[in-house]
């Protein structure tokens, strides 16, 4: 059991909304958020799976949770437009946090899905980071890549986020599981507007129990699916990406999905 807190708080400080509950908690704030505004959840456990909506129209995610506070800031200009028109608008919002019901742990799913991730050590899980994002903007932020939305024809604002490499031959991206996970697949949707985009021939993954796939692909608007005998592991990276010899320096990944089931 937990007892769980949704709060809204202000950029002074000052709380907005709040609600408790044990094992689950529901928050409707009737009010339009401002900048700083921030959704902090609170458990009485860290360590644990939730269940954990911070806006109706962003949807849920099933998550790990490894500190008893965590915090998510509202984005607001150039940092939301990665995300619908529809998130964080308007002046009735709906959250909530619940115990995950040991079936959705337990089962066989996209252990990589989180749309509600965002940058810096969030304690919250998964999370993806990389060494580059292209200019630092929000519609190429590693984040983007686990959110879920797989269209990728086009390039920039919402529908077409995706995690941009700045034309860096280095540029590597880790996901993190904050826990052991036993994972068997891999799928990378790559960013298909061509002729702007280029595209990857080869990409390697490494994996936290030391072991490393080097993995081919092809020109697709199609996913790139990766099969491998089962990894305990708490981490992956994709790095070692081999541009195809075009004319585009724009290869890019809109998505990243990795399956399995917990350690």
């Amino acid at each position: 059991m937990a007892e769980l807190t949704l709060k809204i708080i202000r950029a002074d400080g000052s709380t907005a909304a709040v609600n408790r509950g044990m094992d689950e908690t529901h928050l409707v704030f009737s009010d339009e958020y401002k900048e700083g505004d921030r959704i902090i959840l609170e458990s009485s456990e860290k360590n644990i799976h939730l269940v954990w909506q911070v806006d109706d129209a962003l949807g849920s995610a099933l998550v790990y949770i490894t500190e008893k506070s965590l915090s998510y800031h509202i984005p607001f200009g150039e940092k939301k437009i990665c995300y619908s028109p529809k998130v964080f608008s308007g002046k009735k919002h709906y959250l909530y946090a619940r115990l995950a019901d040991a079936e959705e742990v337990k089962a066989y799913r996209n252990l990589a899905f989180n749309p509600l991730d965002q940058h810096g050590d969030t304690h919250c899980y998964p999370h993806a980071s990389a060494n580059v994002e292209t200019r630092g903007e929000s519609v190429f932020a590693a984040h983007n890549a686990i959110d879920g939305v797989k269209e990728n024809r086009s390039h920039g604002a919402w529908p077409y986020a995706s995690w941009g490499i700045n034309r860096d031959p280095n540029a590597c991206l880790t996901l993190e599981f904050g826990r052991e996970v036993e994972v068997d697949k891999i799928v990378l949707v790559t960013r298909a507007d061509f002729p702007h985009d280029s595209w990857w021939t080869q990409a390697t993954f490494t994996f936290s129990d030391g072991s490393a796939i080097d993995f081919p692909m092809e020109k697709s608007d199609k996913g790139h699916v990766c099969t491998f005998e089962k990894k305990k592991i708490s981490w992956i990276t994709v790095d070692k990406l081999i541009k195809a010899e075009d004319p585009s320096p724009f290869p890019a990944l809109t998505q990243i999905e990795v399956y399995g089931t917990e350690g």
